[in-house]
């Protein structure tokens, strides 16, 4: 939540240079305050496991959230039930009317796949122009951020020749960036996937800014300040057995597979793994949260105009 001081105040310049949350008095006196309207458009196979993470990760901060769960329109999930998308989802025609504060994108386990050849490409891509109307700010989250990034702006996503699996440390680069306040230097990241986006592609793009990046596992958190849009590459919000559960598969259905990455304690699969990002996973989506509400109209239909 935003500190309130007097402009003329010495520290009202440097934690705002610092990229503390500050606001005068004016502003104070402006604020109003209702339910922030976050949609979820949620791609993962797995939607129940899904639903919980982002909900834990978005519903920490003092704010009130109204949470709306989207599904693709016309695509049939095989791995939940479908009376539980029938009872708390709504397809994206049912919705696209509305306009909400904010939009998370998840990932998909079809990142091999050109974007033009998974089924609902062309209702994504009504999606995302749809967000520069109707959502306030869109965070793209794996191949979700891919797809945004690669649909406004053309950079592509290439295959890696083996999968990027485990826990990376990552660097903080613009550690005066709103989205990173209270961020360490550097911190750790789960990382899942057998795609990269280049670190020089996305240079060329002109209005892109990476906010972290990793030696390893190449840039993680990008901004689209023209789309309002933020794009991670990786897992921020897993649960800490998630890659366990996608190892376990993997052996049990005879995929090769590298153990991740320091996960587990000296890299031993038989131990417990431990969970090193989950305060900066609840930082970044707070730090979203907030942004959104210190900058989104208090008059939803305002949204997008």
């Amino acid at each position: 939540m935003p500190i309130k001081l007097p402009a003329t105040l010495p520290a009202f310049n440097v934690l705002s240079n610092e990229g503390v949350m500050v606001l005068d008095e004016d502003a104070a006196a402006r604020q109003d305050i209702r339910p922030l309207r976050i949609a979820l458009l949620n791609l993962m196979p797995k939607k129940i496991q899904t639903e919980n993470q982002f909900a834990r990760l978005i519903g920490a901060t003092p704010l009130q959230i109204e949470l709306t769960l989207i599904r693709m329109s016309e695509h049939q999930t095989r791995n939940t039930a479908a009376e539980h998308m029938e009872e708390f989802y709504q397809p994206f025609q049912a919705v696209k009317d509305q306009k909400f504060d904010g939009l998370i994108i998840t990932g998909a386990p079809i990142e091999h796949l050109p974007f033009t050849d998974v089924t609902y490409w062309d209702e994504l891509c009504e999606v995302m122009e749809w967000t520069q109307s109707n959502v306030h700010s869109t965070f793209g989250v794996c191949w979700g951020g891919m797809a945004m990034i690669n649909y406004f702006h053309g950079v592509k996503k290439h295959m890696l020749d083996h999968k990027a699996f485990g826990c990376f440390r990552h660097t903080n680069i613009v550690p005066n960036s709103p989205y990173l306040r209270g961020f360490s230097d550097d911190c750790v990241i789960p990382v899942s996937r057998w795609t990269e986006m280049r670190q020089d592609e996305i240079d060329a793009a002109p209005g892109l800014r990476t906010l972290i990046t990793s030696d390893e596992a190449g840039p993680a958190l990008v901004e689209d300040a023209a789309h309002r849009a933020l794009y991670i590459f990786n897992h921020f919000e897993y649960d800490d057995g998630t890659l366990k559960q996608e190892y376990d598969r993997d052996v049990a259905e005879g995929t090769p597979i590298n153990v991740p990455q320091n996960y587990y304690p000296h890299d031993d699969p038989t131990q417990p793994p431990l969970n090193r990002w989950r305060s900066h996973a609840h930082l970044l989506y707070g730090n979203w949260i907030n942004e959104i509400y210190q900058t989104t109209k208090y008059d939803l239909d305002a949204i997008g105009t």
